[in-house]
């Protein structure tokens, strides 16, 4: 098939369709930038929907003196909050103690603290904890969220599902996300101010010619070449793969891959709050209510040698978490509990430190001018990806004196403009005016279309009025809206991207699913254009 070329020339064209990539797509078509995007499977299909789904500054990196990471996570938390209500809320973290806790670690503070006070190797005192708490408190300007308390647990019902040894715990702030709806709803705030998002689409090549980049791309339409005045690597764990094979540069830059592992087990506990855990072995995990029924625990820290592709949960690591979980939990974690398990790489900047679990979870910027520019993007939290994404333009701002200045700051994704505070009221004005939906039914739309669940479900009185039903709650309109507005292609994007009623659905319900999209997808391919 002979290449198309396209008359039209972009300012950015961007690969990769992780929050990374989307969260750039989103900023730069706000300050009047012209940009395509191309994911080459679906959008936060994979370190993007495998996270343990927190906006948070990350306790644990205060440890290892990132004090700016934290610092500037902490201040996204609120920031994040206010624009994204739907899909994202604050959490409380209980964070167990016990005097006799030891621990194997090699992080700064821990060699600090044995070479000022020996006595205390391989501990984590509880001033040392309040410490890092207070910091935690007032870095990042907290105003919205309540500050860290002590509890007493043999009188919390937080202490109830604990080994009766632990006594005392710290109670803290952080917010849940649903990472892969983020993603999700930034590319769709990007193509509605006109970016053209291109899923499932490989890129082939990208080669300078006449002072721009021209990318071939393959997809559904067929291989195309686009023009692009820059081009931005946000290809998170490929990110390597896209410089060398891609845009054949010679770089000594790399990334570290770093396997994430997570267990789904049945509710563990009955309250609302989340765990963080401390490992003997220096690593923490957490222990959080998830999809209303169900408890997610994680995360591992382990270098992934294989392709990012093959990214698993083994059984060693779900042994692992059950065992760690196990030594808090007044009734031990095994296997047999295990619903789900799913895995995900993180493309840190390889800085040459000892250990997985040490190396940084900063995000490095690199920007390459030899010719039309191209900005490389390295590690990155979901927490900062709109700083992130800030940064990136700064960063390609020489060469776009025409681009406005930032604006992404507390303005809400589609669905968010409404009250932090206020998700109650949408559930309850959405019962109200719908009266065939269940709390649970209510509670999730809410939780994943905000404001714009009402205008989904348009003018239906009846459940049967919405189409065909697929089970958990899942409808033909509610397929439609993902197809047309948040470009789900599979039922795989839908069951476990867009939602996660893959834990609720049967394989049958999902393969009808799946033939559904299917047909959809051959009328319209099959629909005469429109004159």
């Amino acid at each position: 098939m002979t290449d198309r070329e396209r008359p039209e020339v972009v300012d950015l064209f961007i690969i990769g369709g992780g929050i990374n990539g989307c969260g750039i797509a989103r900023d730069a078509m706000g300050r009047g930038l012209t940009v395509t995007l191309a994911e080459q499977g679906d959008l936060a299909q994979a370190t993007s929907s495998a996270s343990t789904k927190l906006f948070h500054g990350g306790l644990r990196y205060l440890e290892y003196f990132e004090f700016r990471l934290v610092r500037e996570a902490l201040e996204e938390r609120e920031t994040l909050l206010a624009a994204m209500p739907h899909i994202s809320w604050p959490m409380r973290f209980v964070l167990p103690y016990h005097a006799d806790m030891r621990f194997e670690s090699d992080t700064p503070t821990s060699r600090l603290l044995g070479l000022v006070m020996p006595w205390m190797k391989g501990r984590r005192p509880a001033w040392l904890i309040r410490l890092g708490l207070f910091l935690y408190d007032t870095l990042g300007g907290r105003k919205i969220l309540p500050a860290t308390r002590t509890l007493d647990l043999t009188q919390d019902p937080a202490g109830r599902p604990l080994n009766p040894k632990f006594r005392k715990a710290y109670e803290y702030s952080d917010c849940w996300v649903e990472d892969s709806r983020l993603v999700a709803l930034s590319a769709r705030d990007a193509a509605d101010r006109g970016a053209q998002i291109h899923t499932r689409t490989l890129v082939v090549s990208a080669d300078r010619a006449d002072g721009l980049w021209r990318v071939t791309t393959e997809g559904a339409e067929g291989r195309q070449v686009h023009l692009a005045r820059a081009l931005v690597n946000a290809g998170g764990p490929w990110v390597e793969d896209v410089i060398r094979n891609v845009a054949r540069i010679n770089s000594t830059e790399g990334v570290r891959l770093v396997r994430g592992s997570h267990i789904v087990t049945r509710k563990l506990y009955d309250h609302d709050r989340c765990y963080f855990f401390q490992g003997e072995d220096g690593r923490i995990i957490f222990a959080i209510p998830y999809e209303q029924d169900f408890t997610l625990i994680g995360t591992t820290d382990k270098d992934h040698k294989d392709a990012p592709k093959e990214a698993r949960c083994t059984d060693e690591e779900r042994d692992y978490l059950c065992a760690f979980a196990s030594k808090y939990f007044a009734k031990p974690v095994t296997a047999a509990d295990v619903v789900w398990t799913y895995s995900g790489v993180r493309p840190l900047y390889n800085d040459g430190a000892k250990s997985a679990t040490a190396a940084t979870r900063d995000y490095v910027l690199s920007l390459d001018q030899n010719g039309a520019p191209l900005l490389n993007v390295f590690g990155g939290k979901i927490t900062t990806h709109r700083r992130l994404a800030e940064s990136a333009l700064e960063k390609l701002a020489p060469f776009f004196p025409q681009a406005k200045g930032n604006w992404t700051a507390r303005v809400p994704l589609p669905g968010g403009d409404f009250p932090h505070d206020g998700v109650a009221a949408l559930r309850a004005g959405l019962r109200a005016r719908y009266a065939f939906l269940t709390d649970y039914w209510a509670a999730r739309l809410v939780r994943a279309y905000g404001t714009q669940a009402a205008e989904m479900l348009g003018d239906a009185r009846t459940a049967s009025d919405l189409g065909q039903d697929f089970g958990a709650t899942l409808t033909a309109r509610e397929v439609d809206w993902l197809v047309a507005r948040e470009f789900a292609r599979g039922a795989e994007d839908i069951v476990w991207r867009r939602s996660k009623l893959g834990l609720r659905m049967t394989a049958e319900q999902i393969a009808a699913l799946e033939v559904y999209m299917a047909g959809a997808q051959a009328a319209g391919a099959q629909a005469p254009a429109a004159e």
